[in-house]
């Protein structure tokens, strides 16, 4: 399955999220206003195949220090903790799928929130 295919199957599969074209790209959002996903296909020929999401606090600092060939500052978000994921290098899509749950129970409601597992 192609990348983006993969990533909207984990977006999509999460309580009362939606998918739009947003910027030029398709992004998902929580009850069709806060975004939680934006995919990143060679944003302004950076040469990523990506996508960019909230991510707790520190997290995006940790991962770009010790795995720069995976994860990024994204422009734009990344002064505000966004964290940038590689999709054109080998994924571990366990893992994709543990940090789209992070960056969802951010921005959801509390009561959205809960009903996803960790």
């Amino acid at each position: 399955m192609a990348p983006l295919d993969e990533l909207r199957k984990l977006c999509l599969a999460l309580p009362e999220a939606t998918e739009r074209l947003s910027h030029g790209e398709p992004t998902w959002f929580v009850r069709g206003k806060k975004t939680f996903v934006t995919f990143a296909n060679h944003h302004h020929d950076d040469g990523r195949l990506a996508f960019w999401c909230p991510a707790p606090p520190g997290a995006q600092e940790d991962l770009v220090r010790t795995e720069p060939e995976r994860f990024f500052r994204p422009p734009y978000v990344g002064h505000r903790g966004w964290l940038g994921v590689r999709l054109d290098v080998d994924v571990d899509w366990a893992e994709i799928d543990h940090i789209v749950r992070d960056a969802y129970r951010l921005v959801a409601p509390r009561s959205l929130a809960v009903l996803i597992e960790n």
